[in-house]
């Protein structure tokens, strides 16, 4: 049998021991657990499904270049009749990765003055074929969400 000082420093120990291999077990287990990598949708094919207002954008990246193919829905109205016209758009912009889940889009050759700011867009999570994204145009408080997947 163990004397109460005997018990006290082995608690101690066994307390120490404990937490240490707790610690050890603990950083093996977030140093090797894999982080999400958005490095594989820098090249490639891509789509962003249609939505609420807007057609599906199919996106070709090569390099430093994005371009962009969509139709763009224009409303033609004469005196009583209102009509849809769908227009088919390619776009290029160039494309600056500042890292894996960050980068800006600037359009090659801008029609409008809002067509001239950068587009910043933020990786907010990455799955095996896809991403959503938030992105905001300049310094404007417009901002929208959406998920990017990759095709080819």
């Amino acid at each position: 049998m163990l004397d109460r000082k005997s018990k006290k420093s082995f608690l101690a120990r066994f307390t120490k021991t404990a937490i240490c291999l707790g610690m050890g077990l603990f950083f093996l287990v977030a140093c090797s657990s894999e982080k999400p990598d958005a490095d594989r949708f820098k090249q490639g094919v891509f789509e962003i499904p249609a939505g609420d207002g807007y057609s599906k954008t199919i996106i070709t990246r090569k390099d430093s270049f994005q371009i962009e193919e969509y139709e763009k829905i224009i409303s033609i109205s004469n005196d009583s009749t209102v009509q849809e016209k769908r227009v088919k758009r390619i776009d290029t912009l160039y494309i600056k990765w500042k890292s894996n889940f960050f980068y800006s889009l600037k359009m090659k050759s801008p029609k409008k003055q809002l067509d001239k700011d950068a587009i910043y867009v933020q990786i907010t999570k990455v799955t095996d074929s896809s991403y959503d994204f938030s992105a905001k145009v300049g310094f404007s408080k417009f901002k929208t969400e959406g998920t990017l997947f990759k095709i080819k």
